[in-house]
C-alpha cells in the first residue's frame, strides 16, 4: 500500500481510502490491483502483461493508452544512475505516466503547480499511480533499488522528460531510502 508524506506539515497517510481521496485532490490517479497471481523476478514480461491483460485494457479504454510495456530495475541493471538522473530532477511529460508496481519500491515527489505543499508518494506491489500529463514531479527508487512494474504509454515512444530548472528536488531527501541511504559515518549519530 503506497504511502503518502507531506513533509512541509509531517502528515503521513497510510490508509488506502485516505491515500486515494487526498491524492485525487491533486488530480494523482490512486489504485490497488490483485497481486495474488503466480508471479516472481523470473517471470517473463510477456506472461505478466497477459495476466494483467483485462486490467491494462480497461486502463487503455479510460485513459487513451496505445501501448504498455514491463520495466525491470535491477541494482545491477547497467548505466542505472544515468537512467535515474533523467528521472529524479523535476521535471513533466506531455502525456500521462501511469505504473503498476509487480516488484520493489519507488519514490515520486508531486510538486502541485495550483499551489499547496510537495507531496511524496512512496509506491510498492500493488499500487498503480497515474500521474497526469503536465504534472510537475520526479521519482528516485529506494534502498534496494529495485521495481518491476508495467507502464502504459499514450505515445509508443514513451515519455520524454521536460524539466523545471527549479532545483525543488535538491531539497527533498529520498525519504524511502531509509538507514541504507544513510553513509555508515552518520548512521550511529
Amino acid at each position: 500500500m503506497a504511502t503518502v508524506k507531506i513533509p512541509a506539515t509531517g502528515k503521513v497517510i497510510e490508509n488506502f481510502d485516505e491515500a486515494k481521496a487526498y491524492l485525487a485532490t491533486i488530480n494523482i490517479g490512486y489504485e490497488r490491483w490483485d497481486t495474488n497471481h503466480n508471479l516472481d523476478s523470473e517471470t517473463p514480461a510477456e506472461s505478466i502483461l497477459n495476466t494483467y491483460a483485462d486490467e491494462i485494457e480497461e486502463l487503455k479504454a479510460s485513459g487513451g493508452y496505445v501501448t504498455a510495456d514491463v520495466i525491470d530495475v535491477k541494482p545491477d541493471t547497467p548505466n542505472l544512475d544515468t537512467m535515474l538522473n533523467k528521472f529524479n530532477k523535476e521535471h513533466w511529460h506531455d502525456e500521462d505516466e501511469v505504473r503498476f508496481i509487480i516488484e520493489g519500491d519507488g519514490l515520486f515527489h508531486i510538486r502541485p503547480q495550483e499551489g499547496g505543499p510537495v507531496v511524496a508518494i512512496e509506491v510498492g506491489k500493488g499500487d498503480l499511480l497515474r500521474v497526469p500529463a503536465g504534472t510537475w514531479h520526479w521519482f528516485d527508487l529506494c534502498s534496494n533499488r529495485r521495481i518491476r512494474a508495467i507502464r502504459l504509454f499514450q505515445d509508443p515512444g514513451g515519455w520524454t522528460p521536460h524539466y523545471t530548472g527549479s532545483g525543488e528536488d535538491s531539497g527533498y531527501m529520498p525519504v524511502c531510502f531509509g538507514m541504507n541511504f544513510i553513509p555508515p559515518q552518520f548512521a550511529s549519530l
